[in-house]
């Protein structure tokens, strides 16, 4: 049951009550049970709803800026355009969300589940994302420059044309992924699994791919001029029309990868060779 306390102070005002403070009515505080709650453009800045529920909640346009959601169930909940800087969302559950062109932008969610949540044109500029769940999840267009991605999974996500400029997504998990024209320059993808990911047309100009498994992957038209391919697994891999100019390839493993009308200059070269 909703907890609620009154008619609040205005349609979203708030005031502060002995455990929390009101919200529309809602008690907003740690573990409140919010599930379905009604909380459209809540003014929720700093709020604390640690290990709150909030399944299903519409939080759509709310502030929830510096707010601590740490194990938060938001399974469900839509939270389209909300503000969420620097909010605390350590192991929240965020299962199905939906949080299109929301802000995140520094957020913590270190081991969130994001599994099938949508992300699309989401700024996640530099949020932890470190070992989060983020499996079938909707991130095309969304806004991952230098965020921490430290084996996190997001196998099968789309992340069409997302930018992930100096992104740590070290150990991650993006086998069968969708990069397709993805921005991943200077970005960290050492030991990542990328196992028929798609990466056709995906910038990647200085990524570091060392010890990356890209067999089976389609890097077809992709720019991967200066990136560290060292002892990376191509195998079967599409690089058809691939620029690799100056790119680092030893000891990468080439078998069966397709290099039609690919740019080797200047590149390392299995062998340690410098193709000419």
């Amino acid at each position: 049951m909703i907890q609620k306390t009154g008619s609040g102070c205005g349609l979203w005002g708030y005031r502060q009550v002995m455990k929390g403070m009101e919200v529309n009515g809602y008690k907003i505080e740690p573990g409140a049970y919010l599930g379905d709650a009604n909380l459209i453009g809540a003014n929720l800045t700093s709020a604390n709803l640690y290990y709150a529920d909030l399944s299903g909640a519409n939080l759509s346009g709310a502030n929830l800026s510096g707010a601590n959601l740490e194990g938060a169930n938001l399974e469900g909940a839509n939270l389209e355009g909300a503000n969420l800087m620097f909010a605390k969302l350590e192991r929240a559950k965020l299962m199905g969300a939906k949080l299109e062109r929301a802000n995140l932008m520094g957020a913590n969610l270190v081991g969130a589940n994001l599994m099938f949540a949508k992300l699309e044109r989401a700024k996640l500029d530099r949020a932890n994302l470190m070992f989060a769940k983020l499996e079938r999840a909707k991130l095309e267009g969304a806004y991952l420059m230098d965020a921490n991605l430290t084996g996190a999974n997001l196998t099968g996500a789309n992340l069409t044309g997302a930018n992930l400029t100096g992104a740590n997504l070290r150990s991650a998990y993006l086998s069968g992924a969708n990069l397709m024209d993805a921005n991943l320059t200077g970005a960290n993808l050492m030991d990542a699994n990328l196992r028929g990911a798609n990466l056709r047309g995906a910038y990647l100009r200085g990524a570091n791919l060392m010890d990356a498994n890209l067999m089976d992957a389609n890097l077809t038209g992709a720019y991967m001029g200066d990136a560290n391919l060292t002892d990376a697994n191509l195998t079967h891999a599409g690089l058809t029309g691939a620029n690799l100019t100056g790119a680092n390839l030893t000891r990468a493993c080439l078998w069966s990868a397709n290099l039609e009308r690919a740019n080797l200059e200047g590149a390392i070269l299995p062998d340690g060779t410098i193709h000419h």
